[in-house]
């Protein structure tokens, strides 16, 4: 059959065919790939483009940079498409800015040349090695990063262009003294204040909410009534856990272990010596023969102890007799090792011995042989090691099969349940927002909530969750989205409304004791018939937080002006509080590092106010396109 095939298509007629199929591949879709821009603009910014690679690599960046910092909690939110392209867009404005100071710099001439951005890559501490430049470290450290040499010093420069333009207008902006000390005795008075609470609760019996008003409500708010998606999961989990009690392991794999990491397991020897120390000083030759005097009277018996209290440079030590208690190999100087661990026996002293810190002279004082720890004390560790990575082993080789047979047998989870030795566990319903324990990981949830994995009724593809932790899952149940019926939810609407009403009615209430405090009336018995009583707080500070923000921020606007000494405030517990300034009490004489603080402040803040002003300016006078 497939000769005839072959045989056919050299015919005439199965060549013109495939002609025509060609020729009409180049007016409709191959043509216009052909004819398209790779790399097509994703926004114009005064008639320059900010490609769509750049986009997507500043957004990869972005994205990258978010899932590391905040790493679960972000992944949650990348599963919402809706979240992604706002994501998306703040980049590609991220990259206006970028694109209009730019501009804006080149506008104003400003320029950075080739020597402040050689000394700017010179002076980076990620290029240096013990604080001075290395460019191999450099070189590495580039290619680590995406740039070549080129490129680097491109973006350095336009990095620096971007800072000097900041930095200029940062640094115009000031605040003088007296800005500061008024805005420190703003921020630092006190105040004294009386209060009552009006609870709204106490109106509910004179509201009657009708089912006019429930039917009005429910349609204005009609799309707070939406539900959320649920899904019922079928799922296969295969932890590390779940096979370690099957593995077994031999007597020679924990004895082939054993001699295969026994270097972890051995303590070197290690040497207490005491010795002598003089530096090289500025006549090393004098230095020398003063210590071969020393040496000398060492081997002559003089006590070496004594020897080192009067001699030794080493204060520390000297005060010790010399002793610096135990090292091992790598810990001193090549020279000075090697010469302690050339003394045989202890009490052994060595010849002058040179050094990088002067000459020495050693005496060996005690040993640490060499020890290794026995098979018996560790086995029991190593067992628990070789158990691990056997266990790994088999869980890479069943991640496989899992994932093999998910993909091949994708309308149900029996074969991958055969294959882990694990039960299918099937959820109840549940929101995106209330997960089961055991799929509440983003990966997890991206999955039981994928449009794919849902209309199409298949497995998932296998999902690593981390910690030696696999998933298969399949979705069995799916309840749309929907917007609850009236009847669903009038209930909860009538117990709104009755809020609302009664917030009101407190409100109204309040409001009117305001009116007779300013008409200057009595208002006891009004009080009275509620059993509320005035209450008072002195010193009342900006930080203070017992009386709860909405209050405190209304407290601070009021003056001791009889007129404008008392408001009405809606509390974030649903109630109403009519507070009253009583007395405004000066702040206390600021020290000059206090005021010095605050000027330093109020310059940052308005210079921060000012850069984004500008910033704002420019996009507003631009000609910004942004493309779909």
């Amino acid at each position: 059959m497939l000769e005839r095939i072959r045989e056919g298509s050299q015919g005439t007629g199965a060549k013109v065919i495939l002609g025509l199929v060609i020729f009409s591949f180049v007016f409709a879709g191959i043509g216009s790939y052909i004819n398209s821009s790779i790399n097509s603009a994703a926004a114009t910014v005064n008639g320059q483009d900010i490609s769509r690679d750049a986009l997507e690599k500043a957004y990869q960046n972005k994205r990258a940079q978010m899932e590391s910092q905040y790493g679960e909690a972000f992944s949650a939110l990348a599963g919402d498409a809706n979240y992604l392209q706002e994501f998306r867009r703040s980049v590609l404005d991220q990259l206006v800015s970028e694109k209009l100071i730019d501009q804006a710099a080149l506008e104003l001439g400003l320029r950075v040349s080739d020597a402040q951005i050689k000394q700017t890559i010179v002076q980076m501490e990620e290029f240096q090695i013990d604080g001075k430049f290395d460019n191999d470290r450099y070189l590495v450290v580039l290619r680590t990063a995406g740039f070549q040499p080129n490129s680097f010093r491109d973006f350095m420069r336009t990095r620096i262009t971007r800072e000097q333009l900041s930095k200029a207008l940062i640094g115009t902006e000031f605040a003088l003294p007296g800005e500061a000390t008024l805005a420190y005795d703003l921020q630092a008075q006190t105040r004294d204040a009386k209060y009552l609470t009006v609870s709204a609760a106490g109106f509910e019996q004179q509201v009657n909410v009708s089912d006019e008003q429930i039917e009005t409500y429910y349609q204005t708010n009609i799309a707070s009534f939406d539900t959320e998606q649920k899904v019922s999961v079928a799922y296969v989990e295969l932890t590390l856990d779940d096979l370690l009690p099957t593995i077994d392991v031999t007597e020679q794999e924990l004895e082939d272990e054993y001699q295969a990491s026994i270097a972890n397991y051995k303590t070197e020897e290690e040497r207490r010596v005491s010795h002598i120390l003089l530096e090289f000083g500025d006549d090393e030759a004098a230095a020398q023969s003063k210590i071969e005097d020393i040496l000398s009277q060492v081997k002559a018996g003089k006590d070496f102890a004594e020897l080192a209290k009067e001699f030794s440079v080493d204060t520390f030590s000297a005060e010790k007799g010399g002793d610096i208690d135990w090292f091992g190999k790598g810990m001193m100087d090549p020279a000075f090792e090697q010469a302690a661990y050339s003394l045989a026996s202890i009490g052994d002293v060595s010849d002058v011995v040179k050094s990088d810190f002067g000459f020495h002279i050693i005496k060996l004082t005690d040993i640490k042989a060499e020890t290794t720890m026995a098979f018996a004390d560790v086995k029991d560790e190593i067992a628990n090691r070789v158990k691990m990575r056997k266990g790994e082993e088999e869980l890479y080789s069943l991640q496989q099969r899992m994932a093999e047979v998910a993909f091949e047998i994708p309308d149900h989870l029996d074969e991958v349940a055969a294959v882990a030795n694990k039960p299918i566990i099937t959820t109840e319903l549940f929101t995106r927002t209330a997960p089961p324990e055991a799929l509440s990981s983003a990966k997890a949830l991206n999955a039981a909530f994928d449009v794919d994995i849902i209309d199409q009724g298949v497995n998932s593809d296998l999902i690593d969750l981390g910690d030696n932790r696999l998933m298969v899952l399949r979705v069995v149940n799916n309840e749309a989205e929907r917007t609850k019926e009236l009847t669903e939810v009038s209930a909860s609407i009538k117990q709104i409304l009755v809020k609302e009403m009664s917030l009101s009615a407190a409100r109204e209430w309040a409001q009117s004791l305001l009116t007779g405090i300013r008409a200057g009336e009595d208002i006891s018995e009004q009080l009275a018939s509620k059993n509320i009583a005035w209450q008072e707080k002195q010193s009342v500070a900006r930080t203070d937080s017992e009386l709860g923000q909405n209050v405190l921020t209304e407290l601070f606007k009021l003056s001791e002006d009889s007129a404008n000494n008392t408001a009405v405030v809606d509390t974030l517990s649903g109630d109403v509080t009519l507070v009253q300034v009583t007395k405004i009490n000066a702040a206390a004489t600021p020290e000059s590092l206090q005021i010095d603080n605050f000027q330093r402040r109020l310059a940052s803040n308005k210079a921060q106010l000012l850069y984004t002003e500008w910033l704002e300016s420019l996009k507003a006078s631009a000609e910004i396109e942004i493309y779909n």
